[in-house]
Formats: C-alpha cells, sequence, structure tokens
C-alpha cells in the first residue's frame, strides 16, 4: 500500500466518523427533545385554585363563566348557577394535561390551518381557553383544534369510517413554533352557555292535591286524593262528569322528574305567554306547594315556564304518650333526618323563584290537560224513533200454525137446477 493509498483511507475513515457523530448527535438530540415533551404537562405548573373565570371562545360565540358568591355562574344565562362539577373537571383535565406526541416545529401557517389551530380562520376555527384569576389576569391560555381520530381495525358494515375521537391538537397561546397531540379530545368543550347550566330541578313527591286553571274557565280543574295512594276525585263534579282512571294515571307522577333546556335573561312576559298563563298548582303530603305558571308553548316541543316553592312542615316532633325512652332516641333521629333533607330541599328549590326557564313538552305533557281530557266519554245515544224501522204487523198464532183454507166451491145442485 502507497502513500497516496493510505491517506485516501484516513480521509474515508475521518469522513464516515465525522457523519456518524453528527447522526449519533442528531437522533441523541431528537430524543431528548421528545423523551423530555412527552409526558410533560402542556400549561405546565398552576394552581387551579387560583381560576376564578373561565372563559370559551369559538368563531362569534362565547363563553364566560366566573365564580360569584362563593359558586360558578354563567355571565350569559345572567349569571345562573354552572354546573360546578362540569367546570372543576373541566379545570382538573387542563391542569393536568399532558402531552401524548408532539408536533415537530416551527408550524408554517398552512400547518396551523390544517391542525385547526387558527382561531381566527373562517372555517373551522380553533377554540380559545383563557384561565384569568381575581384580578383579571390570564394565567393560562390554550388552543384546541383539530381532534384526532382513531380508526377501526375492521370496516364496519354500519359505517363509520372516519373513526372516534380519542385526542386532540393543542397550542399554547403564543407559542406558535410547537404543537402538541393530546389523549384528551375535549368533545364537550363548546361555548354553549346553555351546556354549561346547573341543571338541578324541582321534584314534585306524594302529590295530594292538583289544579291547573287555564285562560278559558271551562277547561279548569282541580283534584284531589286523601293519601299518596288513594284514588282521585275531580272537585266541583257536574252531574255526568266521571273520572276516566286510564286517562289520570300518570298525574300521581307529574313533575317528580323535570327537567329544563335553558332559561331565560330579562325576557318580556307577553313575549313569552306569561302575561296571560296557565296556572298549576301542586300540594304534597310533606307540606310542599308548588306554583306554576306555563306560558306559550314554543313550536312542538317546548314551553316556557316559571316556579314558585314554599313548605309548610312540623319543625318539631310531638312524642305519642306511651312512647318507650328507648324509642324516643331512635325516632327523634329519624324526625331530624328527615326534616333536614326537607329543609335542604327547601332552599334549593326556592332558588327557582325569579327565573324563566325553557322546558320540553313531554315535562308538562301529564300535567297540561283540558277538563274534558280526564273524563269518561258519555256513553253513545240510542238511535232515535224516527230513524227506526217500522214495526212489522202482528201475526195471528193460529195463522202461523194453520195452512189458509182453500177458496169455497160453487154449489153444484144449485146450478143444476137453475
Amino acid at each position: 500500500m502507497n502513500r497516496r493509498q493510505l491517506t485516501l483511507i484516513l480521509v474515508a475513515f475521518v469522513v464516515l466518523g465525522g457523519i456518524g457523530l453528527w447522526l449519533r448527535h442528531r437522533d441523541v438530540s431528537s430524543y431528548q427533545t421528545t423523551s423530555g415533551a412527552m409526558g410533560q404537562k402542556v400549561l405546565g405548573e398552576f394552581d387551579p385554585n387560583a381560576v376564578t373565570r373561565f372563559v370559551l371562545r369559538r368563531g362569534t360565540n362565547s363563553l364566560s363563566l366566573a365564580q360569584k358568591d362563593e359558586q360558578w355562574v354563567v355571565a350569559e344565562r345572567g349569571d345562573y348557577p354552572a354546573n360546578f362539577a362540569e367546570v372543576g373537571e373541566t379545570l382538573r383535565k387542563l391542569w393536568n394535561l399532558k402531552i401524548a406526541q408532539p408536533v415537530s416545529g416551527p408550524l408554517g401557517a398552512s400547518a396551523i390551518e390544517r391542525l385547526e389551530l387558527n382561531p381566527d380562520a373562517t372555517n373551522q376555527p380553533a377554540t380559545v381557553i383563557e384561565l384569568l384569576d381575581k384580578d383579571g389576569k390570564t394565567l393560562k391560555s390554550l388552543l384546541l383544534g383539530k381532534q384526532h381520530r382513531r380508526r377501526p381495525t375492521t370496516p364496519s358494515p354500519m359505517g363509520g369510517e372516519e373513526g372516534w375521537p380519542d385526542g386532540r391538537y393543542v397550542m399554547v397561546a403564543g407559542q406558535t413554533a410547537s404543537a402538541s397531540l393530546v389523549s384528551e379530545s375535549f368533545s364537550n368543550l363548546e361555548p354553549r352557555p346553555e351546556s354549561w347550566l346547573n341543571k338541578d330541578f324541582f321534584k314534585v313527591e306524594k302529590t295530594l292535591s292538583v289544579s291547573v286553571t287555564y285562560p278559558e274557565a271551562t277547561n279548569s280543574w282541580h283534584l284531589t286524593r286523601p293519601t299518596e295512594s288513594g284514588e282521585w276525585t275531580l272537585q266541583g263534579a257536574q252531574p255526568g262528569e266521571i273520572l276516566d282512571t286510564t286517562k289520570i294515571s300518570g298525574l300521581a307522577n307529574a313533575l317528580s322528574w323535570p327537567s329544563f333546556d335553558d332559561v331565560l335573561v330579562k325576557p318580556n312576559p307577553a313575549d313569552y305567554g306569561l302575561d296571560q298563563p296557565i296556572l298549576a298548582n301542586l300540594t304534597t303530603a310533606d307540606g310542599f306547594q308548588y306554583a306554576l305558571q306555563i306560558g306559550r308553548r314554543e313550536g312542538e316541543e317546548k314551553y316556557y315556564l316559571t316556579v314558585n316553592v314554599t313548605a309548610d312542615f312540623p319543625k318539631e316532633r310531638t312524642a305519642a304518650a306511651d312512647e318507650k325512652p328507648e324509642d324516643k332516641e331512635r325516632l327523634d333521629k329519624e324526625f331530624k333526618e328527615k326534616t333536614d333533607k326537607l329543609t335542604e330541599k327547601l332552599q334549593k328549590e326556592k332558588a327557582l323563584a325569579g327565573w324563566v326557564f325553557q322546558v320540553s313538552k313531554w315535562t308538562l305533557d301529564s300535567l297540561l290537560k283540558k277538563r274534558g281530557e280526564l273524563l269518561k266519554e258519555p256513553p253513545k245515544e240510542e238511535a232515535s224513533a224516527a230513524t227506526a224501522l217500522p214495526a212489522p204487523p202482528p201475526i195471528n198464532p193460529v195463522d202461523a200454525i194453520l195452512p189458509p183454507l182453500p177458496p169455497v166451491l160453487p154449489d153444484l145442485d144449485d146450478e143444476h137446477e137453475e
């Protein structure tokens, strides 16, 4: 081997060694970046208890949830109470949100549009989340982009080849150099105020009396029963008015599980038929009185109503004259537990006063019946004598048995004499 060949070998060795070192450094750098990012919190560290306002924006839609008087409220619904469990769960997810897979950057405008991370886009804009403290300072801000979908391994006969959401692309606001894929899809995180309301509503139990008063008096009615399992009686029943048990079978459970879809902010009563409402009053065995004003029916599926709740139940227990000491402690405890539950129920339901609720038709279906719809139908009248067929002539019993006599023949002798 001459000197020239040796030099070429050394040069090749140096070049190959340099390339190897560069590739190793690149792989190590990439590994360190990836392993350092995966599993890290997207928003870093912050105190979720310091968040006093939570803002969602997407396009022209906006939602603001805020802490007020030690509870979360929905600003767009006149500070109606928000679903505390939903707000708390969302804050927990954001605080614990971790990177499942980093998206290499820096990202260009086309990549940001493709991942739906542009909050100003005309089509498919990003959802903006802002977490603010009591002073209005933004603690964290995040952009929610396109959902990641897991496609089925085998084709489904029902379709749905696009799969189901199992993650979402996110970007910390102001950090356009990189984005991340997280395992939370945030499918329900939308700036729709009605979906964030506390949907706890009133509940009528052990109903003893129901009255419904219509603007047209002839449609009104009032039913009562002596016990929660007794039979209903129509008050002021007119002759011929008999209750149809099949038509009032659902009355015992009317408003036992009501729900509402939305609340109205400062409505004009005349716009919703609440200036001339249907009045419904219900009384229960526990002493609760529910006064409802029911407004206009909206389309085929919705009504508007207000509800006021009062109650009158004993606060102290009267012991029986022959009550044994060993029974007194047990009975006192049971009475207190029941009274505490009724008191808590009354406080929650009294807070519904002053609001106008939008409810579904099925909520009021069993209650909104007119008087005639509760009664048995009158028996059908028999055919009148004027339209009846004429009666056949009476039949002589003898004629019915004996055949008719033959005609009388002339006397032959008389004819011969002539």
